[in-house]
């Protein structure tokens, strides 16, 4: 089971992560999230743990527990979702396979004739 640890301590480690679940059972991997930019921890991370039930009992055991102090947020993380907006796949825009109601870009969408058609060599409408 995939686990989202929040409100950590900046200063905390992967090590001292991986001792606070194992106290509950065995752990497959721990990942910090680093900021790019700056190297540091963002004060979130994910944990492992095969076991569901131990993984349960860790959540019950550590959310809200006091870290370096620090009350941590501990629960079942969430399946990634698709992001909505823009971008270049759709959204309110599109981009180079755009869809959304204001069209735009090389491959479609549009709202009927108000999209200009990009893959012409521009100036008309459609």
């Amino acid at each position: 089971m995939n686990i989202f640890v929040g409100s950590l301590p900046y200063r905390l480690e992967e090590a001292d992560l991986k001792e606070l679940f194992e106290a509950y059972g065995e752990v497959n991997s721990v990942k910090l999230i680093i900021d790019r930019e700056t190297g540091r921890s963002k004060g979130f991370g994910f944990v492992e743990m095969p076991d569901s039930e131990a993984a349960q009992k860790a959540i019950a055991g550590l959310n809200g527990a006091e870290v370096s102090g620090r009350a941590i947020a501990v629960s079942q993380a969430e399946d990634r979702k698709p992001s909505g907006g823009g971008g270049s796949r759709g959204g309110f825009g599109g981009g180079n396979r755009g869809g959304g109601s204001y069209g735009g870009g090389n491959r479609g969408g549009g709202n009927g004739g108000y999209q200009k058609d990009n893959n012409r060599g521009g100036g008309r409408w459609s």
